[in-house]
């Protein structure tokens, strides 16, 4: 959890009162012939199930990712979700029947289901969590006991001192002590709980203040050892622990994309995009995940939101086409406090009501899920730029984009790989035809996109 997300479980606990190990094989980008994750978050896990088979199946794809699944801390915030009480899935967003139903109903459809796994802390305060469990911090009865959590008891506060970053409280959160044979071994039993049930991967929360040796440990204790794996863990500048640390195990999410983004889309020209990510000095592509915004970043202003219009539009497009690391889209609900939980408790009714934004079945964003899986494994080619707002680039002979940040149209001749013949932009419906020379002529409107590849020759 990034500042923000920090601040406010402050404010509300305010209120409420290095071992060696050998890591396993490391699955490094979320493999698969598609690796686009749509990020449902806070979704009730019934609702994840029916979108998986009408929405996310059908536009290619290839992961879902879902909230945690645990007992947690009782109350309408969106972050009583990211306070453990216990294992069992006893959580708002639903049971272990319709967890296991939702993973079931989300391989029907070909898609896969990461779950977000919160396993650096417990919660604080103390209470009774959503499944009926008494607890108070540091004392988690038939899970966790105050010798599992007595390494550090102060509050994270310096982020150049690794020891502070990793063994103290986050937030004032029970920080557990990893290190320990027994805590390995509870976390591991939990997460193999949730691979018997179907999951096939876990984003790891807070993995930052995680040693990256004890999460490779627990790692080691799952019952399949390819398991997708990618790691919350926010690059800082001078910091004590970076994400190179941890691309061991897996994937790190790559914060500096998202932010990069936005200052580009927002301050400065997309002409500057042509070498960007590894480029930029950013992990390798293969041990990314990448995102345009998630939870923590549009609640801290770090990244675009839904919020911005085109730029958050296109950013989203640019993402899905451009070939580095592989992609999250976010999927969250409208807020003006950023306190709020879901709408109806995480029940959707449908998209684009009660809040719901459903940035994953927007219809610019989800045509180039199909895009990015038509394109796969196809280098950039033939880029262009005028030198401020407007780039096109092809990605092989298997498809071509433009992004038109400008705010006239623009209209050109534009030179691609692609073979000769008829096209479906999918960004606007419209049939494009392409000569033998790999050359067409179009306009594109201003703060739009067009979008080519081969997996659509014709519309409809």
């Amino acid at each position: 959890m990034p500042a923000t997300a920090r601040r406010i479980l402050s404010a509300a606990f305010a209120l409420a009162a290095a071992a060696t190990v050998c890591a396993p094989r490391a699955e490094a980008a979320a493999p698969g012939d598609k690796d686009v994750t749509a990020v449902l978050f806070e979704w009730k896990y019934d609702a994840v199930a029916k979108e998986c088979k009408d929405a996310l199946g059908p536009a290619g794809y290839g992961y879902v990712q879902v909230s945690p699944p645990q007992e947690h801390v009782q109350g309408p915030q969106w972050w009583t979700s990211y306070q453990p009480v216990g294992y069992a899935i006893a959580g708002r967003l639903g049971d272990r029947s319709s967890f296991a139903n939702m993973v079931n109903s989300c391989h029907s459809a070909g898609v896969k289901v990461v779950v977000d796994a919160v396993v650096n802390h417990m919660a604080a305060g103390s209470g009774t969590g959503t499944g009926g469990s008494a607890y108070t911090k540091y004392d988690y009865p038939g899970t966790y006991q105050r010798q599992d959590m007595d390494d550090c008891t102060a509050v994270v506060s310096d982020y150049r001192d690794r020891r502070n970053v990793q063994d103290c409280e986050l937030v004032g959160l029970a920080d557990l002590d990893t290190g320990e044979e027994h805590v390995r071994a509870r976390l591991a039993q939990y997460l193999n709980d949730l691979l018997s049930l179907g999951a096939d991967g876990f984003r790891i929360d807070a993995a930052k203040h995680i040693p990256a040796a004890d999460l490779a440990a627990v790692k080691a204790r799952l019952s399949r050892s390819g398991v997708y794996w990618k790691q919350e863990t926010i690059y800082g500048a001078g910091e004590a622990v970076q994400p190179e640390e941890y691309t061991g195990t897996g994937d790190v999410q790559e914060f500096r994309y998202a932010r990069d983004l936005k200052r580009v889309f927002q301050g400065e020209r997309l002409a500057y995009l042509k070498n960007y990510a590894e480029g930029w000095g950013y992990l390798p592509s293969g041990q990314a995940s990448v995102f345009v915004d998630n939870h923590d970043t549009e609640r801290g202003g770090d990244t675009l939101t839904y919020k911005d219009g085109a730029d958050y539009t296109l950013a989203n497009v640019f993402m899905l086409a451009w070939p580095y690391g592989s992609p999250d889209v976010h999927s969250g609900y409208e807020f003006t406090d950023r306190d709020a939980g879901p709408p109806n408790g995480g029940a959707v009714g449908a998209c684009w009501r009660d809040g719901w934004k459903c940035q994953h079945q927007w219809p610019e964003i989800r045509s180039m899920v199909g895009f990015r899986n038509a394109v796969r494994g196809a280098a950039v080619s033939h880029w262009w730029d005028n030198g401020y707002q407007a780039v096109a680039f092809g990605r092989g002979d298997k498809g071509y984009v433009v992004v038109n940040h400008e705010g006239s149209a623009l209209t050109r001749t534009f030179e691609t790989g692609l073979p000769g013949g008829d096209y479906c932009d999918v960004q606007s419906g419209r049939r494009v035809t392409v000569g033998s020379d790999g050359r067409f002529t179009a306009t594109v409107a201003p703060n739009t996109a067009l979008a080519l590849h081969v997996g659509a020759r014709t519309c409809g």
